[in-house]
Order: structure tokens, then C-alpha cells, then sequence
């Protein structure tokens, strides 16, 4: 019989968010605590059925929110509390919900702005990608609740047809920050609320209306930064 405790092998894509679900929901089950001793790397990749590297980079991304410590000729270790229904979107909220916070807020900076330059400057062709963006968005969002790569997609195709791609690169540097609620699974739901007003967004830089792009852009991102805010106080 196999052990409730045992890991899994990924079947679905695997990124390095799944694999942080995974060996949370494991370190939980085990009933692992502040200052345990994860398994080995290789172990971690065999079970899990990923590559050494794919395990190791995704281990980054914990010990770059304080969750793990690595030991060098010790081996890797549990540093916070981490719980059963805990996912590596609520352990970033918990452990970096600052840092998201303060990425949101540049981020409402240069999107707001990039959307009025979307109004005046895409061509036809930019107008195309940004609509097949929003479809696949609506399509997936209707689908299963969520489209959080989707959402980004379709956010990144508004900062491309701005026509300057300084600001795309601007965004790629807070990407990461932003990364983990844009990866959320389903069942998390968030942002919902802001769905209908992406297909306003598109409408207004259709019509090469900058002002009513900008206003639709902050009203996107008041709800993200509320729902935010809701996650990271749900998790104190």
C-alpha cells in the first residue's frame, strides 16, 4: 500500500510551482516542522519524476522567500510553518506579500501608461494579437474559472503594441515577483471580478480612447490589489 506520505510523480506540466506544491503539501503530511531536513535533491527529482535541475531551480524560489535554508554539507532545511492547505501562492503571500505588494504598485505605473500608448500607436496587426489574447483568456477563464497565464498574455500583448519595448523589459523585471498569483490553479479563483473589464480595456484601445484605457487599467488593478490584500490577510 502506498504511504499518504509518499510524493508523487508530476503527470501535468511541470513547473516549478507545481513542484513547490508537491513537496509543500509532502513536508505538511509528514508533519514536518521549522528546522527539518528536507530529502535529498536527487530523491526529490526521482519521486517527483523531474529532472536534479528542475527540482534545484524550484528550490531557489523557496530559499529566496525564507522558507528553506541550505546548509553546505548539511543538506537543506524547513524554516517556516507550512500547512496542508498551503500552496506556493499562499506561502508568497505569507513570506513576500510586501514585496508582490510593492511589485503590483509599479507595475499599475507603467501598465496604466502603456495603455494609453497602446490607444494611440498599435497597428492593426497589434489590435489582432491583443484580441486573439483576450479570446484565449475568456475561452480558458470560462472553461475552468481562471486563466491566470492566459491574463498575463494578454496584459503583455497591451505593453507590446505600446511601441516601446522598454516597458515590456521594465515589466520582465518584476516579473517574477508578480509570477506566483499569475500561476495560481483554479480553485483559487482570484481576480474573477475583474474579468469583463478586460474586454472593455480592448474595446477603449480600439476606439484610440487613451483616457478610457488608462481608467479601465487602474479599475483592473484596484480589484487585484484588493483581492491581494484579502489572500494576505486570510493568511496572518
Amino acid at each position: 500500500m502506498q504511504s499518504p506520505f509518499e510524493l508523487q510523480p508530476i503527470t501535468t506540466p511541470r513547473s516549478d510551482t507545481l513542484i513547490l506544491d508537491a513537496l509543500t503539501r509532502f513536508m505538511a503530511q509528514s508533519g514536518a516542522q521549522p528546522g527539518s531536513r528536507l530529502p535529498p535533491e536527487r530523491e526529490l527529482a526521482e519521486k517527483l519524476g523531474v529532472s536534479r535541475n528542475t527540482v534545484r531551480e524550484a528550490l531557489k524560489r523557496w530559499e529566496a522567500l525564507g522558507i528553506i535554508l541550505r546548509k553546505k554539507g548539511s543538506g537543506t532545511f524547513l524554516q517556516a510553518d507550512v500547512g496542508i492547505n498551503d500552496s506556493f501562492l499562499s506561502l508568497r503571500f505569507k513570506n513576500d506579500s510586501a514585496n508582490m505588494l510593492h511589485a503590483l504598485e509599479v507595475r499599475r505605473i507603467i501598465e496604466s501608461e502603456s495603455c494609453v500608448l497602446a490607444a494611440q500607436r498599435a497597428s492593426a496587426e497589434d489590435l489582432l494579437e491583443i484580441e486573439q489574447r483576450l479570446i484565449e483568456m475568456e475561452r480558458v477563464h470560462l472553461a475552468v474559472g481562471s486563466a491566470g497565464a492566459e491574463d498575463w498574455a494578454f496584459h503583455t500583448s497591451i505593453y507590446r503594441a505600446s511601441g516601446n519595448p522598454l516597458l515590456l523589459q521594465m515589466l520582465n523585471v518584476i516579473y517574477d515577483s508578480m509570477h506566483a498569483f499569475f500561476e495560481s490553479p483554479p480553485e483559487q479563483a482570484l481576480f474573477a471580478d475583474s474579468f469583463p473589464l478586460h474586454r472593455d480595456l480592448f474595446n477603449a484601445i480600439c476606439q484610440r480612447d487613451g483616457e478610457a484605457a488608462r481608467a479601465i487599467c487602474h479599475q483592473i488593478l484596484d480589484i487585484t490589489e484588493r483581492d491581494m490584500k484579502d489572500v494576505i490577510n486570510a493568511k496572518r
